[in-house]
């Protein structure tokens, strides 16, 4: 079986070093152990120090695209090399390397598709107060979308399965933590956490570059993912708000009419009909969306048989 620890970076020539020093050659479970950074359009010579340190293969995309088009870029390549298992780590060595058999070892066992490093988030002394709750915030709304248990939904620090990586699509491009979780859990895979260590912080993150920032993003991802992978939910939940509060100012209204006094409550005939064509224009959302939806698992069905054809025809020619 072949490891494949890829690394996405953006001018991390200061850092990759440290990083990459920290990683394992040999994995138990594994007959190999291979490299790859992502250099995600640096500015620096990442690329350089990344050949120079004995990384196997170098990805480089000419312009900045983005960490989570950084990751994909990853996985694709990991799978063109032949990777049976994926692990993604940080090119700011914030995880322990050590720690990669820990999340390796559920997918190596078929216990998991999908390992999330759970970092220790409240002893992490780089981390503010405000940041701990929001993480603790953003993993358990992770949760409640995904219908995992992920404890830590925002780390980075992940091993997943070749079949689990041929699935995985990521539509955002700011980040790719919290859609691929809750892509996994509503597509049936298996996600589990692990506890992993940190390692000391070597320079400010670059993702959360402020904190009302950081959340606001967060919550378009939640949302956004909600919308393509849960529509008719979604849509229908916001039609019966609507409708609900249509039939209450409705009601209002047959209320003054009884005591005879309609004519000073038009508006509410107003409110009532406008919120009764909203859920309805809702609800025939949440039916288009179903069929587009639908369309959308077929495709992804088909893409991950095509990638499963690959896998055989490949072997079958160099043979």
């Amino acid at each position: 079986m072949k490891l494949i620890i890829q690394i996405p970076c953006l001018d991390e020539a200061q850092t990759l070093a440290v990083a990459l020093a920290d990683l394992p050659r040999q994995v138990e479970g594994f007959d190999s152990v291979e490299w790859l950074v992502i250099d995600d359009g640096s500015t620096d010579d990442t690329s350089a120090v990344a050949k120079r340190h004995g990384v196997d293969h170098v990805v480089r995309h000419p312009v900045n695209r983005g960490l989570a088009t950084a990751f994909m870029t990853g996985l694709e390549a990991c799978l063109r090399l032949g990777a049976d298992v994926i692990v993604n780590t940080d090119a700011d060595n914030q995880y322990n390397g050590a720690d990669i058999p820990r999340l390796t070892a559920p997918v190596v066992a078929g216990q998991a598709d999908m390992v999330i490093g759970t970092r220790p988030i409240d002893d992490t002394q780089h981390f503010s107060w405000i940041k701990k709750k929001l993480q603790r915030l953003g993993s358990w709304a992770v949760r409640m979308a995904s219908k995992t248990k992920v404890e830590d939904a925002p780390s980075g620090f992940r091993a997943i399965s070749r079949d689990t990586a041929m699935r995985l699509n990521v539509f955002n491009a700011y980040t790719y933590t919290l859609e691929t979780i809750i892509q996994a859990g509503l597509s049936n895979l298996l996600v589990l956490s692990v506890p992993v260590r940190t390692n000391g912080d070597l320079r400010p993150s670059r993702l959360v570059k402020s904190i009302p920032s950081y959340v606001r993003r967060s919550l378009g991802t939640i949302v956004r993912v909600a919308i393509i992978y849960r529509p008719l939910k979604l849509f229908l939940f916001i039609g019966a708000v609507f409708m609900a509060a249509g039939v209450l100012t409705g009601a209002r209204y047959l209320y003054f009419v009884a005591l005879g006094e309609g004519d000073g409550h038009i508006q509410s005939v107003v409110l009532t009909a406008l919120c009764v064509m909203i859920g309805v224009m809702m609800w025939m959302m949440a039916a288009i969306s179903e069929l587009i939806s639908t369309n959308r698992k077929l495709l992804e069905r088909l893409n991950w048989r095509l990638q499963k054809l690959e896998d055989r025809i490949e072997p079958a020619e160099g043979s």
